[in-house]
């Protein structure tokens, strides 16, 4: 049997969040390893954007445990969070004397994964 196989990480994702994967790192780095309830904690009182979009994808991942895989959520812990870049939008910004600018509104992934102790 694999270790894959008798793992009950569960994990939520969130694609194409409308934030730069630089800002979302500082608040995943917060909770990373933390258990489910202090990480929650952490999130809830962080007055970062990305704190919000993080929690949202955490909460997901506990439903996803509990649901899914019978967990007990107050035996959970967050085993892995990982914020992956995702494509970026690019918009034009008009300047003088006919030129523009490139404004580049960037994207991420936001994956956490949580496990029992």
């Amino acid at each position: 049997m694999s270790p894959e196989e008798t793992s009950m990480e569960t994990f939520a994702r969130h694609r194409y969040a409308r934030l730069s994967p630089q800002k979302c790192r500082l608040v995943a780095d917060l909770i990373r390893g933390k258990d489910v309830g202090e990480a929650l904690r952490i999130l809830r009182f962080c007055e970062k954007d990305a704190a919000r979009i993080v929690r949202n994808v955490l909460e997901s991942a506990v439903a996803n445990a509990e649901h899914n895989r019978r967990a007990d959520v107050d035996l959970l812990r967050v085993v892995r969070v990982t914020v992956d870049e995702g494509p970026r939008l690019r918009r034009f910004h008009a300047r003088a004397r006919g030129r523009s600018n490139v404004i580049i509104k960037r994207t991420c992934h936001v994956t956490v994964a949580v496990d029992t102790r």
